[in-house]
């Protein structure tokens, strides 16, 4: 049998799989395993094995545990509830003023721990009831939710960005440098809308009552200095430490760790419960995420061996496309597997199997890197997938349906594609910042 048909096979395979209710992880696995028989025969195991065993090598990929461990430790402690109590201060007489700071906090929060899905439940869990009790539409109180929830997939530091580098072999710095600029517009696009709705429909998005957020500047002062400057520097301390080459992404992380520490110790907070329920969280949410890049690496690396690299060059030649029709290709494809797949799987399957042809059509890899990721954020919003709705749905109360978080969306997703646009048609929103700032 041609390698090429075999490779060809093996998305039908994992598909078929998850759709029958087989763990991501475990479904890239058992493919992987069957398809790598017949090119390693009885020495597939030994293969598979070694590609754990780079897994597990990786220094780049050992940050992602500690960057996970800062994460959950912000989400125990206070830090995220004194963070929203400032940002009420500040934006709540703005039209759309609790949507537009849960927003910024998600931005901030974002920043300060890189996971999805961390985000929107911390902060959905404090801005729902307020929002809800104030009159907000429930349609946009779900779009804000799932909208503020889905930056942790474009601000730094993103664990997505971290596999996405490791796979790519790129820089981590030049990646978190070059996705600045398109997560502030992300975020600028989001309080836009917002604001926008205010002043059209006040009755959607209300200010809040003066009498909440008049209170002297002193206490506006203590309010921001106790809960925003912490995690700003902290979050500075990490990222500034990895873009200007002072430390490792896995130093880094490790700082960041210890930080998250001694903030839970400055607001009196520690105990070795916190410290026993984050330290397990941690450890379940790492595996979790290492297994799916274990079984991605034997995934794409069995596709390529089984001729998938001549499949898909044969594809390209086929299609006789120019860079941007190829980038526009590749990026359609991710998206669609984003109505199946997670953002780690749609990754480390479709990463080693675009990079040979977007490097011989010369596309500038940063570039197509900011663009790939913005999309995954979009899919992570869009049905049916939309996981960030399935997050919305575990915590919100049944009066909010999923009617409302289905049209909720909606807005958010046109203000990620047009975010899209923006970066596809001026490519130096994802490149200059890192040609500033580190020279690549």
């Amino acid at each position: 049998m041609d390698s090429s048909f075999l490779s060809a096979l093996m998305f039908p395979a994992l598909f078929a799989l998850i759709f029958l209710g087989i763990p991501v992880a475990f479904a890239l696995i058992s493919v992987a395993f069957v398809f790598g028989f017949v090119a390693f025969g009885d020495t597939i195991g030994q293969v598979l094995y070694g590609r754990a065993m780079g897994v597990a090598a990786s220094s780049v990929l050992a940050a992602i545990p500690l960057f996970i461990f800062m994460g959950s430790m912000l989400e125990r402690t206070s830090i995220a509830k004194r963070l929203f109590e400032a940002m009420q201060l500040w934006l709540g007489r703005m039209p759309g003023g609790l949507a537009v700071a849960t927003i910024t906090m998600c931005g901030v929060f974002a920043a300060a721990t890189g996971i999805i899905g961390a985000v929107e439940t911390v902060i959905g869990m404090m801005a729902i009831p307020p929002m809800l009790k104030h009159g907000y539409d429930k349609g946009l109180i779900s779009g804000t939710i799932c909208a503020g929830g889905s930056l942790g997939t474009i601000i730094p530091p993103s664990v997505t960005v971290i596999i996405y580098a490791s796979i790519a072999e790129l820089s981590i710095g030049d990646l978190f440098v070059g996705i600045i600029i398109p997560g502030l517009l992300m975020i600028l696009f989001f309080v836009g809308y917002i604001f926008i709705l205010g002043i059209i429909r006040p009755d959607r998005a209300p200010k809040l009552p003066r009498e909440l957020v008049s209170v002297p500047l002193g206490q506006k002062l203590k309010v921001t200095a106790t809960g925003l400057l912490p995690a700003t520097i902290l979050i500075g301390a990490v990222l500034g430490s990895i873009i200007f080459g002072v430390a490792s992404p896995t130093e880094a992380a490790a700082v960041g760790a210890g930080g998250a520490l001694v903030l839970s110790l400055v607001y009196r907070e520690f105990s070795w419960t916190v410290l026993y329920e984050v330290a397990r969280k941690s450890v379940s949410i790492s595996a979790m995420v290492m297994l799916i890049v274990v079984g991605g690496g034997m995934f794409s690396g069995v596709f390529l061996v089984n001729g998938g690299r001549d499949l898909v060059a044969g594809a390209v030649e086929i299609l006789n496309l120019p860079p941007a029709g190829l980038v526009a290709v590749f990026l359609l494809i991710v998206f669609l597997f984003g109505f199946v797949l997670d953002w780690i799987t749609i990754v480390l399957i479709a990463l080693p199997i675009f990079l040979a042809p977007l490097k011989a059509a010369g596309v500038d890899q940063v570039w197509f890197a900011v663009l790939m990721i913005v999309v995954i954020q979009t899919s992570y919003m869009t049905p049916p997938m939309a996981p960030a709705i399935f997050y919305l749905r575990s915590i919100a109360p049944k009066e909010i349906t999923y009617g409302h978080m289905y049209r909720g969306v909606m807005p958010f997703v046109v203000a990620e594609l047009l975010v899209l646009a923006v970066v596809a048609l001026f490519p130096w929103t994802a490149t200059y910042l890192p040609t500033v700032l580190l020279g690549f």
